[in-house]
């Protein structure tokens, strides 16, 4: 048996006016006859998109044909917009026609960038007007992507020319790079039907990712989940199908009844269909042509046609040949994804009248004096280029600003093991930051929050020079970051050296605490008093009375030694010594290895104390984690009676 050639993601496509001789053309290269439908036989015209797979040596390619009638270019547009290149088809008894201009046009706004020329039904002419013709052609490609393309005469009644097409055809395709795979599957649905034995089919072409038999996939926007059972690319039985490559895929319990072209086909979890989406426009340079804020139009995308409005962000009217910033209200939500084009189509008369690239899709109105919204825009536009980029922009102006590798993920629609390897190159270039487990920050907005966490402390400095430093949760209180993102952002900044920790305050490396002699004095009064009776506490009536301090310097003066945690809050009110808090934790924790327990009313003797002082700080020790209470008896609990300090 022959070696059957090897199947590449690559899917070529026809464009030109009606009856130029498109599926004929096809039919002389592959073989097959893609007009499927009865009518389409009966009147020798194609209405439908008709799918063909065309070996070219060693390798298989798919092949779109689509119809040339202006009645059917919604349908043109739908096959138009899986391809990798273009088989450009014009007839030389013919001509350049309106078809012929409105779908180079098309094929422009969609990014096609390779193509060849077939100059059809040459058996129809004299010489001359096959050289006529190949002039009016080449003028028309000038300045387009096709400007350079080859234009070969052929026919498909006498087969002259073909072997020559196949050639330019082989050499198109190995200069088409196949698709990126490693995207998230998303299959634009073209048509669907029921196959006795298997169930609903579901047929188009993968924009991005691949998919393998058993696979879960959801059907939008009925948001109904499956399991692909069976696979068919180019009409042959495989395990997985890749982006770009002509596909049948079966799903058996879906009714296909429910299931149009327009719908789309993907992993679950990434895509929600939307109504508004953010565009990047180019008008076509028409004569007299314009759009105002406000037009109804056809919006197609993907395989979908939708009456949709059109929002300009900048001023009231955009001109023939303009490019600027626009947002689209559907009146059907679609599903659709960064970096996806589109081709705008006016009501009446019905032409196109522009096109370009998805920005992002929404679920309200965007508010175009919102500050930055346009400057990110453009930036996201631009990023849409790449899987890296559109990752690393997600990452810098996403809300909240740290994102974890799922959230980017899903935002950027990509998949979360390309996601990972995209993180790992931005960490390395120093423009991500990791601020904890699976945690990350763009580098710009990690040094723009760590100098706003930095400003807040030298402030917290300037005005209480005596405090060592600012506790955590009064940080967090003055910067508006979720507590995992400021808590992973402190330890960066105490790993840089750009912050300290001390007795759990959060300081300037460069911060000295400044106190007047006289505060220090009275702070070395109060402290004395707590060490001379450790586990009989002075109250604050006391310490004022020996220390001859007003109650307001008193009371900041004892705030001050609990914030240097040289007093320690057991209970309300109650402050006991540091010391006394450690020599406490170490007769409770060798009494209890020793007697296996603790009966409460003994700690008062340990101590030398009485009740009012001993039961607090049995319940401190409990409420830290130390000890274990059952009634009235305490147990260290498990891997706790280590040394002492708590």
């Amino acid at each position: 048996m022959p070696l059957l050639a090897e199947q590449i993601n690559v899917t070529l496509g026809t464009a030109g006016h009606i009856d130029h001789g498109k599926t004929a053309l096809i039919r002389s290269l592959t073989g097959c006859d893609t007009d499927r439908l009865k009518e389409e036989k009966e009147r020798g015209m194609s209405i439908e998109l008709g799918f063909a797979p065309c070996t070219l040596g060693d390798l298989q390619v798919g092949i779109v044909d689509v119809p040339g009638h202006e009645h059917f270019v919604k349908t043109m547009v739908a096959g138009a917009t899986g391809i990798d290149g273009v088989i450009f088809v014009v007839a030389a008894d013919d001509g350049v026609m309106p078809q012929t201009r409105e779908h180079l046009e098309i094929l422009t706004l969609l990014g096609i960038r390779h193509g060849v020329v077939a100059l059809t039904k040459i058996d129809r002419v004299a010489v001359e007007q096959v050289e006529l013709a190949r002039s009016e052609v080449r003028e028309l490609l000038a300045g387009t992507f096709l400007a350079d393309a080859p234009i070969v005469p052929v026919s498909n009644v006498t087969g002259d020319g073909l072997g020559d097409l196949y050639r330019e055809i082989q050499m198109m395709v190995r200069a088409i790079e196949p698709r990126r795979t490693d995207g998230v599957f998303r299959l634009p649905v073209e048509r669907t039907f029921s196959a006795r034995g298997y169930g609903t089919v579901v047929c188009g072409i993968p924009v991005s990712g691949m998919a393998r038999v058993g696979d879960e996939v959801v059907i939008l926007p009925q948001n109904l989940t499956g399991r692909i059972k069976a696979i068919q690319v180019y009409k042959r039985q495989s395990r997985v199908v890749r982006a770009g490559q002509c596909t049948a895929i079966n799903v058996p319990h879906w009714d296909h009844r429910i299931i149009q072209r327009g719908h789309t086909l993907a992993t679950p979890g990434f895509f929600t269909p939307q109504e508004w989406c953010a565009c990047r426009l180019r008008l076509l340079p028409h004569e007299k042509l314009y759009l105002t804020s406000g037009t109804r139009l056809k919006f197609h995308t993907g395989t979908s046609e939708i009456l949709a409005t059109a929002y300009l962000f900048e001023g009231g009217r955009m001109h023939a040949g303009d490019e600027g910033l626009i947002q689209v209200r559907l009146e059907t939500p679609a599903v659709a994804a960064p970096g996806d084009r589109f081709i705008l189509r006016s009501l009446s008369p019905v032409r196109t009248i522009g096109g370009g690239l998805i920005i992002d899709m929404f679920s309200r109105r965007l508010k175009r004096n919102r500050p930055r919204v346009l400057d990110d825009l453009r930036e996201q536009a631009d990023a849409a280029a790449g899987p890296e980029r559109l990752v690393e922009h997600c990452l810098r102006r996403g809300e909240p600003p740290a994102a974890t590798e799922a959230g980017l993920s899903v935002r950027a629609k990509v998949p979360v093991t390309r996601v990972r390897e995209i993180l790992a190159g931005l960490l390395a270039a120093n423009r991500a930051v990791a601020i904890g487990p699976s945690l990350y920050l763009h580098a710009d907005t990690a040094a723009e929050a760590a100098q706003h966490v930095l400003a807040v402390i030298g402030e917290f400095h300037r005005t209480s020079p005596e405090s060592p430093g600012m506790t955590l949760d009064r940080l967090r209180q003055a910067v508006p970051l979720d507590k995992p993102v400021l808590e992973g952002l402190v330890e960066l900044l105490k790993k840089e050296g750009r912050l300290a920790e001390r007795n759990h305050r959060l300081a300037l490396p460069e911060h000295s605490e400044a106190l007047p002699d006289r505060d220090r004095q009275l702070l070395d009064a109060i402290e004395s008093l707590y060490r001379q009776r450790p586990f009989n506490p002075p109250e604050m009536s006391e310490i004022i009375a020996v220390t001859g301090a007003a109650r307001p310097q008193a009371e900041n003066a004892v705030r001050m030694l609990r914030d240097r945690e040289r007093l320690v809050p057991v209970a309300g009110d109650m402050l006991f010594h540091r010391e006394a808090v450690d020599r406490a934790r170490e007769l409770l924790v060798e009494t209890i290895r020793r007697d296996g327990k603790l009966e409460s009313v003994r700690f008062k003797y340990l101590l030398d104390t009485t009740r009012k002082y001993a039961l607090p700080l049995l319940d401190y020790f409990d409420r830290v984690g130390l000890t274990l209470r059952v009634n009235n008896t305490r147990y260290l609990r498990q891997g706790r009676a280590g040394p002492a300090g708590t």
